[in-house]
């Protein structure tokens, strides 16, 4: 039985910890915290260079959240200040629950996470203007161990799998991870 509520715990904390990237909605305080979304009566034109720029800016937001998350998920601090700086809410949320639930189960995050992101849509007219991007994530090397022994917890998989991830622009001009999904069930 034991063994059974270990697997359940891990599957748990390996489908959201893994990389934190599960879409979702709030109705709460997230989405007062959200991106400001205004009227906007007359939809401006959009140059193939600001939506380059949009898409390269997404990019580095995406490439920020991984590094900071395998920092953060490496040394089991859920409120790493680098965190915030490429997330919002709800993953941000989702991300520090997961390294925190590992860190109660004594566990961490070892090794390297291989990105290979690439921009699939970028849509400056809507309000907020967003970047959907997709990655074929390599975590083949990338391990939850114990931290008191730095054994692999059982049940955890690494792999190469499909991840999508939505970066949202802010009011402040900062773009920020706020959606995603892990797609294991997806190689590449």
């Amino acid at each position: 039985m034991r063994t059974r509520h270990s697997r359940r715990w891990t599957i748990c904390l390996i489908s959201v910890a893994l990389l934190g990237v599960t879409a979702g909605c709030g109705t709460g305080p997230e989405v007062a915290a959200g991106p400001l979304a205004g009227p906007d009566p007359v939809p401006a034109a959009h140059s193939a260079a600001d939506e380059q720029a949009a898409g390269k800016a997404a990019l580095t937001a995406y490439s920020g959240y991984l590094e900071a998350s395998r920092v953060a998920s490496a040394r089991s601090d859920p409120g790493h200040p680098a965190l915030p700086r490429f997330l919002a809410d709800p993953l941000l949320t989702r991300v520090r629950v997961a390294i925190r639930d590992a860190k109660e189960h004594g566990a961490l995050r070892t090794g390297k996470l291989v990105s290979d992101p690439t921009v699939v849509s970028v849509d400056l007219a809507t309000q907020p203007p967003t970047v959907q991007i997709q990655d074929c994530l390599d975590a083949t090397g990338y391990r939850l161990v114990y931290a008191k022994d730095h054994r692999v917890v059982p049940g955890t998989r690494g792999g190469r799998y499909l991840a999508t991830a939505t970066a949202t622009r802010y009011p402040d001009g900062r773009w920020l991870i706020n959606a995603g999904a892990a797609h294991q069930d997806q190689p590449c």
